[in-house]
């Protein structure tokens, strides 16, 4: 008889997120909740909207937010370009905090001060204005779209080897519910014949 006992349950949690969307955050911070409940590795990687949308045809005002998107993404991935995962996984809740829970959207006063909470070096903010790093985030979101398919965006959640898009949720689940959601989107996104589930957003979003 197998011994299960040696088996490890913990499993590893892939999100990709662009730090500008409010959906991504919301999905990102569920995660969180799921991780004080329950262990597992949660991850991040960037997944730009900016990409994502740059040769699209789009309504003004989502033309101007996903423009102003590239700067926070930017910084997301020099910080785990130069110091490495863990970093991310720092600075990231650090930029959400303020420009989702508090509503800051002046980047280039938000990115310095989440750099600062997150230890990291105040050089880092340079990124938001400079190219160099693009293809790196061209290349990470290219992979996300791989795993979920490129009519797809942000949030993407991989848990282990099973990608799907979202949940995309209006308020953060707490405590059991969160648990209960994250089964349910693990067991959905692992049947193959499984595609969408869908219906009418709520009006607003619940950051708190």
């Amino acid at each position: 008889m197998e011994d299960n006992s040696t088996r490890t349950s913990a499993p590893v949690v892939t999100a990709y997120v662009d730090p500008s969307c409010p959906f991504a955050w919301i999905t990102s911070r569920w995660l969180m909740e799921v991780a004080k409940m329950r262990p597992l590795t949660l991850r991040f990687e960037v997944m730009s909207l900016a990409v994502i949308n740059e040769h699209r045809d789009l309504e003004p005002w989502y033309r101007e937010f996903n423009d102003r998107a590239w700067g926070p993404a930017r910084v997301c991935v020099a910080a785990a370009a130069q110091h490495g995962s863990a970093a991310l996984a720092r600075l990231y809740p650090a930029l959400g905090r303020r420009i989702h829970d508090a509503g800051d959207k002046d980047f280039d006063t938000v990115v310095p001060l989440a750099l600062a909470e997150a230890g990291l070096p105040a050089d880092l903010a340079d990124a938001a204005h400079r190219s160099d790093l693009d293809p790196q985030m061209r290349a990470s979101t290219a992979h996300a779209q791989q795993l979920v398919g490129e009519d797809l965006g942000t949030p993407t959640v991989v848990v282990d080897d099973v990608a799907f898009f979202g949940p995309v949720l209006t308020s953060v689940p707490r405590g059991e519910e969160a648990v209960r959601v994250f089964d349910g989107a693990r067991l959905l996104a692992g049947c193959r014949a499984f595609s969408e589930l869908k219906r009418a957003r709520s009006d607003g979003l619940t950051f708190a």
